[in-house]
């Protein structure tokens, strides 16, 4: 067995092609894979299946939450440039998120069938959940509207993912651990503190 199979504490291993294989928690019976079932079958009901379709194609490249800094700055001229901040903070994530995807190179799962399209076929972290958090503490840093709206929003947008059926709950876990610390750090950068 070549050593890189050989991990003993059950993450990422290397195939004989090179690209990672699924680590323990994913496998039939694992905790990843059966949560990912469980939730995966909410969206039999196509009410579910539509919101979840939904989040999916608005939160494809952070889009949305791109377009809430953008109308942030339109309406709150007194704060346009933290807005703008705040949406370059929350692109800055999913653009680092984009590059753990390509290291990692996970495969999205192959035991459900995805009920949308992906861009991309690795799944590991999800950028959706790393653009959804990152969001989150970048707006909720200017106040009301990132306070109460964007969380909601947020946490549907990260559990939309294993709806879908094309991240693991590990993937989604990662991603919004990602965007929070992304945007933690860049937090004081948001309000023109260097």
């Amino acid at each position: 067995m070549d050593e890189l199979d050989d991990d003993v504490d059950g993450s990422l291993r290397d195939d004989v092609d090179g690209s990672p294989s699924d680590d323990a928690g994913r496998e039939p019976g694992g905790i990843d894979h059966r949560l990912l079932s469980a939730l995966h079958e909410c969206g039999a009901d196509s009410r579910v299946a539509a919101v979840a379709r939904a989040l999916s194609w608005s939160g494809e490249h952070g889009a949305l939450w791109l377009a809430v800094g953008v109308a942030g700055a339109a309406v709150d001229r007194e704060r346009r440039g933290a807005w703008l901040r705040a949406a370059a903070l929350t692109a800055t994530a999913h653009a680092v998120s984009m590059g753990v995807k390509r290291i990692v190179r996970r495969p999205r799962p192959a035991h459900v069938v995805p009920l949308v399209r992906t861009a991309g076929r690795h799944s590991f972290p999800s950028s959706h959940a790393t653009s959804a958090a990152a969001a989150t503490v970048a707006y909720g840093a200017l106040g009301a509207l990132g306070g109460r709206a964007i969380p909601p929003v947020a946490a549907a947008m990260c559990v939309s993912r294993m709806v879908v059926g094309v991240h693991y709950p590990s993937d989604v876990a990662a991603g919004a651990a990602l965007g929070a610390v992304t945007a933690r750090l860049g937090a004081r950068w948001i309000g023109g503190r260097s």
